[in-house]
């Protein structure tokens, strides 16, 4: 959050847009399937509501206030329109399976429909890469991307053998993929400079300020940042 400005919030899209900042956006899904603009699984951090977001309804969740701005959760929909194509906009899908396999579906659905007839720069990438061969199907005209990470064990909640295959960014063909999100602080990975070498697009989350900012261009053609103003790339 800056400025009385939470992440996700419909105050952060406008001044993002005022600034001419490009949007990163987080989706999760409600209980009755449609695609939220939300980073968390739970409600807890951000709001001053308990549980998992996919308990309440899209209604219910627009009247939850986020925490320091006191608006709703808003939904994609919502957000396209906002948007209107005037910055453009990333698109992250969370992994809904809970272990980054194929028990996916609905938000993919949801976020496919919002989408159609979207005019505007936009993009969607996830961790799980089932999501974004199912939005190949979905959407075959929307850009795809990955988030990608160094994937330390402790980091995770996931099973070594999972961390070890996506630690290796193993599916960027399989998906489609035109680009990759990776870790700030594993942009020197042998794997990343090869896709590179290759013609990806490599961008990277979080920088949180102007000294990260100016190590990670180095590698990555563009940044995910907050907490700070970042420089204006053309």
């Amino acid at each position: 959050m800056r400025d009385g400005r939470p992440e996700n919030s419909r105050a952060a899209i406008k001044a993002a847009i005022a600034a001419g900042y490009g949007i990163e956006i987080d989706l999760q899904l409600s209980a009755d399937d449609q695609a939220m603009v939300f980073h968390d699984y739970g409600l807890e951090r951000l709001t001053t509501e308990t549980g998992p977001i996919r308990q309440r309804s899209a209604a219910q969740l627009d009247s939850i206030p986020l925490r320091g701005g006191g608006e709703g959760i808003p939904g994609l929909a919502e957000v396209l329109d906002l948007v209107a194509g005037r910055v453009p906009l990333v698109i992250e899908l969370k992994d809904q399976d809970g272990g980054m396999g194929p028990d996916i579906g609905p938000l993919e659905v949801a976020t496919a429909s919002a989408l159609k007839g979207y005019v505007g720069d936009v993009a969607v990438m996830s961790f799980n890469p089932n999501s974004m061969v199912r939005m190949a199907k979905l959407a075959p005209d929307v850009f795809r991307g990955l988030v990608t990470s160094a994937y330390r064990y402790k980091e995770w909640p996931l099973p070594k053998a999972t961390c070890d295959a996506l630690r290796d960014i193993p599916d960027y063909d399989r998906v489609g993929a035109c680009f990759i999100s990776h870790e700030v602080d594993d942009l020197s990975r042998d794997r990343v400079a090869e896709l590179k070498s290759a013609g990806a697009m490599i961008c990277c989350w979080t920088v949180r300020s102007a000294e990260i900012e100016a190590k990670a261009r180095k590698v990555a053609d563009n940044i995910t940042f907050e907490g700070y103003l970042a420089a204006l790339h053309g």
